[in-house]
């Protein structure tokens, strides 16, 4: 039990790396494992620094991610990969729609576990990869809280053009990539009541967890 709740705690992190970091987080220039050290580095002292989210408060976590995680993860990409081939089936309006409540269903789990945030701090791991390579892994462990290290690892591309920077699409938290759970998930949701059945069941899943945060 403890270990899924460090789970919980851990992915929180990985979702608002960017709460610290300001808007323009991309930097053409800067590696992708410099860029996920500061943006942890950054994220764990806002947490640490932040009354009102230690405290609790959903609402202004919430409000701070919708402003500031996205600049730093393709969410579509992510969800897209999550949905898995049904996901090419999908109209326009399904599509958005399950961007829609999966990133809802994210941010929520989030907000629920990062006022346990204390002690905290991000070790990096040597990263292998050619100046090429256009998508690349950076491993780290999340060290402190009185637990043993937790591995943290996370997949990123490289963005081109406007903005060109490296962007999250997945993340590993205790050997677990969370894409890959949730497709195994979404799959049998998606064989049993089709993708409409999947986005109403995220839908009833989004309004459980809301009510449940406005009786904590």
């Amino acid at each position: 039990m403890k270990r899924d709740f460090l789970r919980r705690i851990l992915v929180a992190c990985v979702a608002v790396t960017a709460l610290g970091a300001g808007v323009a987080v991309h930097a053409e220039d800067e590696a992708a494992d410099a860029l996920i050290k500061r943006l942890s580095v950054d994220v764990l002292e806002t947490i640490k620094n932040d009354k009102a989210i230690r405290a609790g408060d959903t609402a202004r976590l919430i409000a701070l991610v919708d402003a500031r995680i996205m600049p730093n993860v393709n969410f579509q990409r992510m969800t897209a990969s999550a949905v898995g081939p049904a996901w090419r089936q999908a109209s326009p309006e399904q599509q958005k729609r399950l961007q829609e409540e999966f990133k809802t269903l994210l941010v929520r789990t989030y907000a629920g576990a990062l006022a346990q945030v204390t002690d905290q701090t991000i070790s990096m791991k040597p990263m292998r990869a050619a100046p090429e390579d256009k998508e690349v892994v950076v491993r780290s462990e999340v060290r402190g809280g009185g637990s043993d290290p937790i591995q943290l690892d996370y997949r990123l591309e490289k963005t081109p053009g406007q903005g060109a920077g490296w962007r999250i699409y997945n993340l590993n938290v205790l050997g677990v990539w969370l894409v890959e759970t949730y497709r195994s998930q979404f799959a049998q949701e998606i064989n049993a009541k089709g993708l409409d059945g999947l986005i109403a069941s995220l839908t009833e899943r989004n309004k459980a967890n809301k009510a449940n945060a406005k009786k904590a």
